[in-house]
């Protein structure tokens, strides 16, 4: 079963400022507002950083919140972290993350 909460959803259009750094996002496939600093380290940082816009980095922050809670991540351990890089792989440049098995969508509050 597919989960539609890992599809990018349409991003702001929010114009460049000037000199602001532009690359070509690879989730939500158009030129938009790069991160201004490579966002972890080693060749998965820097192949975000080249290929991932700051709204599609938002999306993986909150994506990563519920990967850390449901695998009982440590951010300290070495092997939790490898995990991050393997589940960030995937949100960028997969098929998408997959959700932990058994994993429960929230519902939304209001």
């Amino acid at each position: 079963m597919a989960d539609e909460s890992c599809a990018p959803t349409p991003a702001p259009s929010t114009p460049a400022k000037p000199g602001e750094r532009i690359v070509h996002c690879v989730k939500f496939g158009r030129d938009m507002p790069g991160l201004d600093r490579v966002p972890w380290k080693g060749e998965i940082g820097k192949r975000v950083f080249e290929n991932v816009s700051k709204d599609a980095w938002k999306l993986w922050i909150e994506h990563s919140k519920m990967v850390m809670n449901e695998y009982r991540l440590n951010p300290l351990d070495p092997n939790s972290m490898k995990i991050m890089e393997e589940q960030m792989e995937q949100f960028f440049f997969g098929a998408g993350a997959k959700l932990p098995e058994g994993y429960v969508a929230p519902k939304a509050k209001g």
